[in-house]
């Protein structure tokens, strides 16, 4: 007998040997089926009976099957687990415990057991929780799906669930890091200049607790002017290698959240004892740099001081007065800086415009929430003039901090941004040949070429050009040694502004200090580190980004179906459909290709290309404005749904 199951085993085996297989990566559908992509774009139907021992994101290899002229495959083997870590909801079922993970395409409930420090009697139906998948179908001893929940969340009926969720999704803390009232400032062997007698500014958010920057300027005889900037200085008080630096290195940065911030540092440190309050003496790292009349950076020096805030000022109410509207206005020592610096900002953007590159302005979208995290409202704020103000003082300072490191230091934490990475250079060239734009390769690589191709594209005022060229385009990421920034059109660019909020910019004010003193500069921060740094600021945004979608879908849902019409960018398209952005609040819907037209063979997407026709004709494409309504928000997803009103 046991030779008999032996050699059917062999022949299983032989069989699987010689019938073509292939590897690729799990998608699953809401409607049972799936595909399975491989690395050259092929995509391989998977059958319902088959998605029941997979899940989406799995990495499988496959059995091939031709039936006539259709083609499926059967996972047998699985190369890597899609989901290991996840976020769910409890289902109780006739005593059964199960956990359904919170994902739009992994709706099938997953048998579970809880961890031994967990009472199972406590979770009801609907509890969130944190749970791992520790069985798999596909594995050699597994027969089917098993998961254990590690963590409870947040009870179903919990208000803050959306924060809660989102924040244990990205594995990221739910709070602020703890630490007493006891802070004594450290003796670092610096020499602090006073200038507790000097008016400096702050402009920020009216709510804003943890100020990090504060502004004197004063124009010089010569013309020009000179800028001081103050920057809070948490490292005199957190030594560095001791349990709150330690934290905040692994935080690495504050998460802000429409209604909420988890801060880097603790909060008696973050929102009290490091931050700029008016009236308030306080150490500092500063910054006093010479701008030239045509915006151009001169000199620069920086230093150790103790600085004292002369008054803390609201964006609003300074773009209000310079534009000549509202009733507030500034004592007179501040007014004059005021209108100084409208005018350095207004040099300096235009010296940027020539000589480097300046992003395009795009609203933000800030929530108005009760204290039970209902949406009230949604406001657009547009860039204005105190906002840019502030921003053309931190990219000027932020310059100024790249250049001293690398000159004396030779690394520290920077923003390094390649438009285009040099495997997709090649690619971005063909395609703008196609746009009859001829580039060399160097245009897309090398900085000075680059912002003059930019200039050109930037002239054009193309919507989908832009877009189309966004698929070709790098990311920023945190490196220890000096890079260009391809975005702003830097040769190199160092932050050490925002010490509370980033701990990058804390390594920055650790080797400023150095510098100071004549120190020898400690090795430079490893590879992890930076890693590290980078992946943080990504699930940061990812969790800002979850948070929104949530409380959008909430404020949004009474619009669904009642045929109101909001104007929308079109942002993305695939071959389901296309993804739009709403103007008036920034929330992004999906319309999907059946609700374009009633025939669906009549809908041609081009996803490669963002381009769709209907009934031969070209309707939309990538930057396109259109009208939209909305036609559903489901919150289980996230997702808003839309249809176009033509």
């Amino acid at each position: 007998m046991l030779q008999n199951n032996s050699a059917l085993a062999q022949l299983k085996q032989q069989i699987r040997d010689n019938t073509p297989r292939v590897e690729g990566v799990i998608k699953a559908t809401e409607r049972g089926f799936g595909f399975l992509e491989t690395e050259d774009g092929t995509s391989y139907f998977v059958p319902p009976p088959a998605m029941k021992q997979v899940l989406h994101g799995d990495r499988v290899k496959a059995v091939v099957h031709e039936d006539g002229d259709k083609t499926s495959v059967e996972p047998d083997t699985l190369v890597e687990q899609g989901v290991e870590r996840f976020v769910a909801r409890v289902r109780k079922r006739d005593g059964r415990l199960a956990v359904i993970p919170d994902h739009p395409l992994m709706n099938t409930p997953l048998k579970a057991r809880v961890k031994n420090t967990l009472d199972e009697a406590s979770l009801v139906e609907g509890d969130w929780i944190v749970a791992r998948l520790i069985r798999h179908p596909l594995n050699p001893d597994d027969r089917a799906f098993f998961s254990q929940i590690d963590e409870l969340v947040a009870k179903h009926d919990n208000p803050a669930v959306p924060w809660r969720v989102t924040l244990a999704r990205h594995a990221l803390e739910q709070a602020s890091p703890q630490a007493g009232d006891e802070w004594p400032m450290q003796d670092e062997g610096l020499q602090r200049e006073d200038l507790t007698a000097v008016p400096f500014f702050t402009i920020d958010d009216a709510k804003t607790r943890d100020m990090d920057d504060a502004l004197h300027i004063e124009p010089r005889d010569a013309g020009g002017w000179r800028l001081t900037v103050a920057i809070a200085d948490p490292t005199a008080y957190v030594q560095e290698g001791d349990g709150v630096d330690l934290e905040a290195r692994t935080r690495a940065f504050t998460v802000y959240l429409p209604g909420q911030n988890v801060t880097m540092l603790p909060e008696y440190l973050a929102d009290d004892l490091c931050s700029l309050w008016e009236g308030q003496d306080r150490p500092a790292l500063a910054c006093a740099l010479e701008v030239e009349e045509n915006g151009a950076l001169g000199d620069y020096r920086f230093f150790a001081a103790t600085v004292r805030s002369h008054a803390r000022l609201a964006y609003d109410n300074v773009s209000d007065w310079l534009e000549g509207q509202g009733e507030w206005a500034p004592e007179a020592g501040i007014s004059e800086q005021l209108k100084a610096l409208q005018q350095l900002t207004e040099a300096r953007s235009a010296w940027r415009e020539e000589h480097a590159l300046v992003f395009k302005d795009r609203p933000d979208y800030v929530f108005d929430l009760d204290d039970a995290g209902n949406v009230l409202n949604i406001r657009t704020e547009h860039r204005r003039i105190a906002n840019r103000m502030i921003e053309e003082s931190m990219i000027a300072s932020n310059a100024c901090c790249a250049d001293l490191l690398a000159q004396h230091v030779g690394h520290g934490i920077f923003n390094v941004h390649r438009a285009f990475e040099p495997e997709k250079a090649e690619s971005a060239r063909d395609f703008l040949a196609d746009q009859n734009i001829e580039v060399a390769t160097e245009a897309l690589t090398e900085l000075p070429r680059y912002k003059e191709l930019k200039r050109e594209l930037e002239a054009r005022d193309d919507a989908w050009l832009d877009s189309r060229l966004r698929r070709f385009q790098g990311f920023t990421n945190m490196s220890a040694r000096p890079g260009p920034h391809f975005g702003l059109g830097l040769d190199a660019y160092a932050t050490w502004t925002s010490p509370i909020r980033k701990y990058g910019d804390m390594v920055n004010h650790r080797l400023i200090k150095r510098v100071l003193k004549g120190e020898q500069a400690p090795a430079e921060a490893s590879l992890e580190l930076t890693d590290q740094l980078t992946e943080r600021r990504r699930l940061n945004r990812m969790a800002e980004r979850d948070v929104k979608d949530w409380l959008y879908v909430r404020f949004l849902s009474p619009y669904a179906a009642s045929d109101e019409a909001f104007d929308a960018e079109v942002i993305a398209i695939n071959r389901g459909g296309m993804r739009v952005r709403l103007t008036a609040n920034g929330a992004t819907a999906f319309i999907p290709a059946p609700l374009m037209h009633t025939d669906r063979d009549k809908v041609v997407i081009d996803d490669k290309e963002g381009r769709i026709q209907i009934e031969g004709e070209e309707r939309f494409k990538l930057g396109d404005a259109i009208r939209v309504a909305l036609t559903e928000a489901r919150e289980e997803s996230r997702s808003l749904v839309g249809r176009p009103v033509h």
